[in-house]
């Protein structure tokens, strides 16, 4: 796997995966993520693992999307754990991550919910 920039504060992950993406670089992407990460997508179905992320976003990259930064909510940090969390820029549902420093001081997501949507009634 090829040296990425390591994310050195939990709120670098985000910035780190709008580059990756717009670059069309799913192995970018996916090296955000431990091993044995758990990814809330496609909605309504969980993705397991680094390596399946990966090819998930080599799919969702394909089709050459384009993302945009979006201004982080605070993040929560305990130890070696932190919570992440965006609002989308239309206005409508969050994303949240929950984040793991590694032995090297960097970050890694473990946790990744990118879709909620408001609950109705």
């Amino acid at each position: 796997m090829p040296e990425y920039e390591k994310a050195m504060r939990p709120e670098d992950i985000t910035r780190l995966f709008v580059e990756r993406s717009n670059a069309g670089d799913a192995a970018g992407v996916a090296a955000l993520y431990e091993v044995d990460a758990v990814l809330a997508y496609p909605p309504g179905r969980r993705t397991v693992g680094r390596e399946a992320i990966r090819a998930l976003w080599e799919k969702v990259l394909a089709s050459r999307p384009v993302f945009e930064p979006e201004e982080p909510l605070p993040t929560l940090v305990s130890g070696d754990l932190a919570l992440t969390s965006t609002p989308p820029k239309d206005g409508t549902g969050a994303r949240a991550q929950v984040v793991r420093r590694q032995p090297d001081g960097s970050w890694l997501r473990i946790l990744d919910q990118p879709e909620f949507t408001p609950p109705t009634g």
